[in-house]
């Protein structure tokens, strides 16, 4: 096995600024032009430049956002033009470029951690000098181990791929279900243009005959706070928060694919006691007030234990003997709800819904057994773009694991 050694980052590359440059945003003959963080870490390109009067970039090139908030940022693999705020570095002959990508890639957080400038962050200017690149010196070793990382890349690409195709089929499995709705049967019925007899027209659009339009406030539980938004910002501070206790739910915890335990943050059992008013159980209906948009909405899941809602959300207990709650959190989700939301929050500068808003909002009701049959189809759906997640998650965490184990030679590959 070849030997490895450590150099500045200057001594293996050259460093060439991109510049400004004239662009379009549609096809035409130029090049193609990567200009930000989104080109960079997708590959995407930000446009068509017009001119090549502009710092050229060949596949082999590492590319870096010098300027924003995501400085430090790189990619690689690609064919076109860069901007000012991107500087091209051309490995030399010790070091592949590929390598050299990975490293950088590798030590992303060491340069966000060291950037510089008050207004604009951007990397270090002495970053040539100060970040030293550890790699062996036989390029058929450097080869090996890009090898091996790029293989997982492609494995996360596929399952991205795969998660996006998923995502499309459940829009579209969502779109048939909220429409057309399933008969006894568990079928969906006729679209309206082939029988249009199964359907009436409605102030929120074309249902099924059988379906009722109803207000959120009519899907909650017959009690007094069935339906209610978070304490007052003075009623619950970040002085009250604990390590452990009683989970606080923030709108982030709020997601359309489901609920996702993010905050880790909790109050005492006194804390929740004195907020009973705005507790959240399982089975119970969440909805962010506020956001772009607002009314995101997910099922509090049956492995979460009783919580304590923040002052920008808003739940609902829906009434079983009515309603199926994942079915409604997901209706919530849904365009005929999204188009009323709009309205509402129409001309005005902070998007947010009240409560009474909330409660106002129609939705097409469809029997609780058929409201169960779509729930059960489209948690099916839901449950493969679930599988791919937990894929794509443990690929990244074998990367990040291969990138330091190969990257610092800790781990040596076998040529």
């Amino acid at each position: 096995m070849s030997e490895w050694i450590e150099k500045p980052l200057g001594k293996l590359a050259r460093f060439q600024k991109g510049r400004k440059v004239q662009t379009a945003d549609y096809p035409q003959d130029g090049y193609d032009a990567y200009l930000g963080a989104s080109s960079l870490e997708e590959g995407n390109v930000e446009g068509y430049a017009l001119t090549s009067h502009a710092v050229m970039v060949d596949t082999d090139d590492v590319l870096m956002l010098w300027d924003g908030e995501r400085s430090g940022l790189v990619g690689h693999n690609l064919r076109g033009v860069v901007s000012s705020t991107v500087q091209r570095l051309t490995s030399g002959k010790e070091i592949t470029g590929t390598y050299l990508y990975y490293h950088l890639l590798f030590r992303f957080d060491w340069i966000q951690g060291r950037r510089t400038g008050t207004g604009v962050p951007h990397v270090p200017k002495d970053l040539a000098r100060i970040l030293y690149v550890k790699y062996p010196l036989d390029t058929i070793e450097q080869e090996s181990i890009t090898s091996i990382l790029a293989s997982i890349d492609k494995a996360i690409e596929k399952t991205e791929s795969l998660i996006t195709k998923y995502q499309q089929v459940k829009a579209g499995l969502m779109h048939d279900l909220f429409t057309r709705g399933v008969t006894a049967d568990g079928k969906l019925r006729p679209p309206r243009e082939q029988a249009q007899e199964l359907y009436r027209e409605t102030p929120i659009g074309w249902i099924p005959k059988e379906w009722q339009i109803v207000r959120m406030i009519d899907l909650a539980e017959e009690r007094k706070g069935s339906t209610t938004i978070g304490p007052f910002g003075s009623d619950l501070v970040a002085t009250d928060y604990r390590l452990e206790g009683v989970p606080v739910v923030f709108v982030r915890d709020v997601k359309v694919t489901g609920f996702e335990w993010n905050s880790d943050t909790y109050v005492s059992e006194k804390k929740a006691l004195q907020l009973s008013a705005h507790s959240v159980k399982s089975g119970d209906v969440l909805v962010s007030k506020m956001g772009l948009p607002p009314c995101i909405s997910c099922l509090y899941p049956e492995w979460m234990p009783n919580g304590v809602i923040t002052a920008d959300m808003i739940r609902l207990s829906p009434d079983a003997k009515k309603v199926d709650g994942y079915w409604l959190a997901t209706t919530i989700n849904y365009d005929r709800v999204k188009r009323q939301v709009a309205a509402i929050t129409a001309g005005v500068t902070r998007s947010k819904v009240t409560l009474a808003d909330f409660r106002g909002i129609k939705i097409a009701k469809p029997e609780l057994l058929e409201q169960q049959q779509i729930s059960v189809r489209l948690r099916i759906a839901q449950s493969r773009i679930d599988t791919e997640l937990v894929k794509i998650s443990k690929l990244l965490q074998q990367k990040s694991g291969l990138m330091h184990d190969l990257l610092t030679g800790k781990v040596r590959v076998a040529v």
